[in-house]
């Protein structure tokens, strides 16, 4: 699979052309050999991911996929989803696309690098995921586990809606990076809606 999409280059907001595509094993080698190094140095939470491991279960178990987005044949950000055991807190028994782990390159973190040579990685990652959430169940549902994936240093918050249910009063809550984080913090697990 491969996916024309569009990122921000961070020094002049300019709009660069960019790839989504499978994970290949030049994206691992990417992470090995030019992120890791500067996730430690950073005290970034991802700088212990295995993503051999991960590429070996989504070619292993069809229930797992990863993705890479590459600019400049450089990769840019990671994505590892579960497709099918994965099941909503908020819409009982429903099934949801569970991001497992998602990361942005070292040098497209603000925690980082000022600017970051590429905005929005990790919302297009996490935007990829609800999409294929449509594709695969019908549905704009995705959950993942905050405090393994959402933090600065992963994606960039900018703003999102959050569902959260009382049995099937469904209600929207608008989140931002700014007023937002303690309460991204607190809660375990979500499921994100389309931007209202």
């Amino acid at each position: 699979m491969q996916l024309a999409v569009q990122l921000i280059q961070g020094a002049d907001n300019q709009v660069v052309g960019a790839t989504l595509l499978d994970l290949a094993q030049r994206h691992v080698n990417d992470f090995e050999n030019l992120w890791r190094a500067q996730l430690r140095q950073y005290l970034q939470e991802d700088k212990y991911w295995d993503w051999i491991f991960k590429k070996r279960i989504a070619l292993s178990d069809d229930n797992y996929e990863s993705y890479a987005i590459e600019y400049e044949e450089q990769t840019q950000g990671l994505l590892f989803i579960e497709t099918q055991r994965h099941r909503s807190q908020i819409e009982i028994g429903q099934q949801l696309v569970y991001v497992e782990a998602l990361a942005s390159a070292p040098w497209n973190r603000k925690a980082v690098q000022r600017p970051p040579q590429l905005r929005g990685v990790g919302t297009l990652l996490l935007n990829f995921a609800r999409k294929r959430s449509v594709l695969s169940l019908n549905k704009e549902v995705v959950g993942f586990a905050l405090n393994d994936i959402l933090s600065e240093s992963h994606i960039e918050y900018k703003s999102f809606s959050m569902m959260s249910s009382q049995s099937s009063n469904l209600q929207l809550l608008k989140l931002s990076s700014t007023s937002s984080i303690a309460l991204i913090f607190s809660i375990s697990i979500f499921v994100l809606a389309p931007r209202v």
